[in-house]
């Protein structure tokens, strides 16, 4: 029983270090091939995704809001615009005309929109200007500030059980 179990062992042997020979001899297609050129011979397990720099996530919302005052001056249309995305420090929104990096704007944002007013949340905050960039929307233009001071506001009292 021992002597079977050892031709067997002895045969796969020899058929594993046939195989080995045939592949060196004739190495597979795929090794032969003309190998890429630039920047697609980068293995992709390599490359590493783009690290995210924000410090705080940003949430996709599309909230109602209105530029009160751009740079000490208060703004008189007051048009009602949408946020693109938001978050604790800062808001992408499009507006219809430029305004400069470094320009310091009064924004509200309305965080809880309800009728009547009954339960309205709206964020009152200065913020400033930190990108302006062309949108794809023509004649509008993407605009990122950041949060300087913020306070919220709400249209009904506190229940006394909250109140201190």
């Amino acid at each position: 029983m021992n002597k079977s179990k050892s031709a067997r062992g002895d045969r796969a042997a020899a058929q594993a270090s046939a195989l080995s020979a045939t592949l060196q001899a004739n190495p597979p297609s795929w090794t032969t091939r003309a190998k890429p050129k630039g920047i697609a011979c980068v293995p992709t397990h390599a490359v590493r995704p783009a690290e995210e720099r924000r410090a705080y996530a940003r949430a996709k919302l599309s909230l109602p809001l209105r530029v009160k005052r751009i740079a000490g001056q208060r703004e008189a249309l007051g048009e009602r615009l949408r946020t693109a995305n938001i978050s604790s420090s800062g808001v992408l929104f499009l507006c219809p005309h430029r305004i400069e990096p470094g320009t310091p704007i009064e924004i509200e944002v309305r965080l809880i929109d309800r009728p009547f007013g009954r339960g309205t949340v709206r964020m009152k905050t200065d913020a400033q200007i930190v990108r302006a960039e062309d949108s794809a929307r023509p004649g509008w233009h993407s605009l990122a500030a950041v949060f300087d001071d913020i306070t919220f506001q709400r249209e009904e009292p506190l229940p006394a059980r909250f109140q201190r």
